[in-house]
């Protein structure tokens, strides 16, 4: 009998729950996420995926249920320990989410400040080799995110979450209102960053394609619980209506509505 101990989860959220007035947004949300592991949460729009996400570092409080990180829980933690926890991650938000009145090499390392009480002269020098790694030019150092396009902005949030090397990102709509060519070039950066920093990911999308590139595992949450999860491969064959509808982006279904009735026109209301 072997008496190897089997590796915690890096993420574990067990049976959360939580509800805002009449409206329960997460009820018995189950999601397991190994160290090192890509996961993709994918689900219609206002599923409560974010939610989930928000509860994970403490923007919202759960009602009730389990949050472990490397098998710590993490509900009910002091101030302090929450702050612990926080610098263990790194996040980009849905719109970027970057300082308006800050330039761009401020903005990326203005966590990294912070934490190491770095001087200008240096954090400048270290925004500006994040930013290469991803792709945009020294002048953009000097600029300001209105200055910037949406593909720009999403690379210099990119830039700020890994910028002090967390173990874990969240990425929440990575890819949102951009178009397939720069999609691709942000799934790529993403991938490229996760292993150099060797980091577990969980990220929202809506974009299947992003998803069948930068996922290893994807989970689906419908009325507020997980209802599959599993290797990103095999979600075209669930056996799940619900996945499957929206995995294929098809406009009727059971997360929707049975297709329209097509009334049939007599011959004599047909004008010709």
């Amino acid at each position: 009998m072997s008496n190897k101990k089997t590796e915690p989860n890096k993420i574990d959220i067990s049976n959360l729950y939580k509800q805002f007035g009449q409206n329960v947004v997460l009820n018995n949300f189950n999601l397991a996420i190994k160290n090192g592991e890509s996961l993709c949460l994918i689900g219609t729009s206002g599923c409560g995926k974010s939610v989930a996400l928000k509860c994970l570092i403490g923007l919202i409080h759960a009602d009730s249920g389990s949050i472990k990180v490397d098998g710590q829980e993490t509900l009910g933690q002091s101030r302090s320990e929450h702050e612990n926890l926080l610098n263990r991650f790194g996040m980009t938000f849905q719109f970027g989410a970057l300082f308006d009145s800050l330039p761009i090499w401020e903005n990326v390392t203005f966590r990294l400040r912070q934490k190491e009480k770095l001087n200008r002269k240096i954090a400048r020098e270290i925004a500006g080799d994040i930013i290469d790694q991803l792709g945009l030019a020294p002048r953009v150092l000097d600029l300001y995110p209105a200055e910037l396009s949406g593909g720009m902005q999403k690379r210099a949030a990119i830039a700020r979450a890994i910028a002090d090397k967390p173990e874990i990102l969240l990425f929440d709509e990575p890819t949102s209102g951009l178009d397939p060519i720069t999609s691709g070039v942000i799934n790529d950066l993403i991938l490229n960053s996760v292993k150099r920093l060797g980091a577990t990911t969980l990220t929202i999308s809506h974009d299947m394609a992003s998803v069948r590139q930068i996922a290893d595992k994807v989970a689906m949450i419908h009325h507020g619980s997980i209802i599959w999860c599993g290797p990103v491969a095999d979600m075209h064959q669930t056996g799940i209506p619900e996945v499957d509808q929206f995995v294929n982006g098809r406009p009727y279904g059971p997360l929707t509505s049975t297709a329209p009735k097509i009334e049939k026109t007599a011959p004599s209301e047909i004008i010709n």
